[in-house]
Order: structure tokens, then sequence, then C-alpha cells
């Protein structure tokens, strides 16, 4: 009897937790969001830092003529043999390609308006997908992430309350609040709502959480576990009754 009345208050419990969670989203807050067709996103403005990956390219340099490849290290430097170390961390690939040039200017004659060419793989922005999705966790950002692009990449799985997605763009130092607003997926893809169709950018949190019977089983699961755990563990080794 008291097991059982311990669990309902556990149960109660959760659903007190995620009915107060769930309900914090702010309606106002999709506002801050951009809509696709309302943001240009090009390269010339990338900002590089490690772990990104840049490949540079340079057809008059012999070493340089098939590209080279290096990880950015965690100081923010890539080095090279004859010009020494490189600070790309917070510049664009644009101001890296000239700072390239002007050193490699001093050893070897560089024709063409852009004699260097920086390519970046992306590797340290990140958005984030977290809760009952199927391929939760970081996620590369390109800037051109939707909160529809996103959850059809990460799958929500059958425990996923549909209806209560949070997207949360986080609020950075004591005077920024974090922005909140509610999602309807199923809305989304079964009625085609488009208005909760917006970008996402870097650092934005997905939250699918589960449905109210999910949390409460999974809940249940972790308490009640170790009991029927301990109770085999005492069986096998003869301690029970």
């Amino acid at each position: 009897m008291a097991v059982r009345t311990l669990l309902a208050a556990t149960a109660l419990s959760v659903v007190m937790v995620l009915l107060g969670g769930c309900f914090a989203a702010q309606p106002q807050d999709i506002e801050v969001f951009l809509r696709p067709d309302e943001a240009d996103v090009t390269g010339e403005d990338y900002i590089i830092q490690p772990p990104d990956r840049i490949t540079v390219v340079a057809t008059d340099v012999p070493e340089l003529a098939a590209g080279e490849t290096q990880d950015i290290r965690p100081d923010g430097f890539i080095s090279y043999e004859k010009i020494g170390e490189i600070p790309v961390a917070g510049k664009t690939p644009r101001q890296v390609a000239e700072m390239i040039a002007e050193r490699l200017s001093e050893l070897y004659k560089l024709t063409g308006d852009y004699p260097i060419d920086v390519r970046v793989e992306n590797r340290s922005k990140l958005y984030y997908v977290l809760g009952q999705v199927r391929h939760q966790g970081a996620q590369i950002f390109t800037g051109r992430e939707t909160t529809l692009s996103a959850l059809a990449r990460a799958i929500p799985t059958d425990y996923a309350w549909k209806e209560q997605i949070q997207v949360i763009r986080p609020g950075y130092g004591d005077a920024e609040r974090s922005r909140i607003f509610r999602l309807d997926y199923r809305d989304m893809v079964i009625r085609g709502r488009t208005d909760q169709i917006v970008l996402l950018q870097e650092g934005d949190i997905i939250y699918v959480p589960p449905t109210v019977f999910a949390a409460i089983g999974m809940t249940l699961g972790e308490i009640v576990g170790p009991i029927f755990q301990a109770g085999r563990a005492a069986t096998t080794w003869g301690v029970g009754p």
C-alpha cells in the first residue's frame, strides 16, 4: 500500500512538473525568429572558429596548388612551414585569404585578384534538438535550418508530446532573457501550418518533451526498476524468503 501511494504521488508530481514546464512559452516570443524568406544567408559573413576545418588553395604556390586542409587549433591558429602561424579565429574566410596572400606574396608571385581561396567546413556553429527524438544532440548549423527541417531530421518518437514542443533562443547575459515559443508539430505536418516554420539561429534549442503518460512510465521505471533488480539479486544470492 505504501509503495502504491508513493508511485501515485510520484506520478502526480511528474504531471505537475510537465504542465508547469511546457507552458512556460510565450507566444509573442516567436517574433524574434526570422521567417525563411526574410533572411539572406551568405558565406561572406561566416566567422571562423575552432574546431572548423579550412582548406587553402593557391594555384601559384606548388605546395598549395591541390589544396591543404587543416583543423583550426583550440588557440585559433593554423600554421605553415614557410609563413608561420596564422590567427584565423574570429575572422571571415576573405580576411584569412588576404592575410595568407600578404605573407605568401613575399615568397611567390601571386596572380589574379583573389590568388588565395579559403574553403571552410563548418564544425563550430551548432543548434540542439533534445528530448523525445530519434537523433538528438548537437547539429551542424548552416544558416538555413528551420524548425520544420530540424524536427524532420531529428524525427520525434512515439513518446513525443508533439503539440508542446518548445523552441528556445537562450538569452546571454543578465539583461537578455531567453525567448521561448510553443510549436505544434502535428498542426505543422498534418494541417500544413506554416506560421511556426521559422529560421533557427546558432545556439537555438528545440526541446521535445515526453507525453504525460510517457513521462509517468519513465519515472516509474526509474523507481521500480532498481527495486526489482535488488529483489532479483537477493533471490539469486539466497537472501529472499
